[in-house]
C-alpha cells in the first residue's frame, strides 16, 4: 500500500520553529518530486514548497522564502519541511504529496497524485 504519513505538527509560539516529516511506505521517494502544501480554514490549498526528483529545483512560496527549507533523506525515505520564524498566518493543516510529473514552476496541488493525511500546525501565543 502506497502511503505518506506526516508528523511533527503542533502548537508553536510566534517566532518558533518546527520540523515536519513525511515518511513514505510502499515505494521509494527518490524518483518522485515532492511538495508541501497547506490549507487554512476557509482558504484554498496552496503550495508552500516543492523539490524536484533530482533535487536540482526547489520552489518556495514568497510568504515562506528565507524561513522554510525543504529537504529529503532518501536513506530514511522521508522528506522534511523545516519551518523557522513562524508567524500566526502560517497556521494551517500541512500536507505532503508526491508526483512523477515535473514541478518546475508548477508547485500546485493538481500536479500531485498521492497525498498524506495532513498535520496541523498552529502558531499562537
Amino acid at each position: 500500500q502506497l502511503q505518506l504519513v506526516e508528523s511533527g505538527g503542533g502548537l508553536v509560539q510566534p517566532g518558533g520553529s518546527v520540523r515536519l516529516s513525511c515518511a513514505a511506505s510502499g515505494f521509494t521517494l527518490d524518483v518522485y518530486a515532492i511538495g508541501w502544501f497547506r490549507q487554512a480554514p476557509g482558504k484554498e490549498r496552496e503550495g508552500v514548497s516543492c523539490i524536484s526528483s533530482s533535487d536540482e529545483y526547489t520552489f518556495y512560496a514568497d510568504s515562506v522564502k528565507g524561513r522554510f527549507t525543504i529537504s529529503r533523506d532518501n536513506a530514511k525515505n522521508t522528506v522534511y519541511l523545516q519551518m523557522n520564524s513562524l508567524k500566526p498566518e502560517d497556521t494551517a493543516v500541512y500536507y505532503c504529496a508526491v508526483t512523477k510529473r515535473s514541478v518546475q514552476r508548477m508547485c500546485v496541488p493538481g500536479r500531485f497524485g498521492l497525498w498524506g493525511q495532513g498535520t496541523q500546525v498552529t502558531v499562537s501565543s
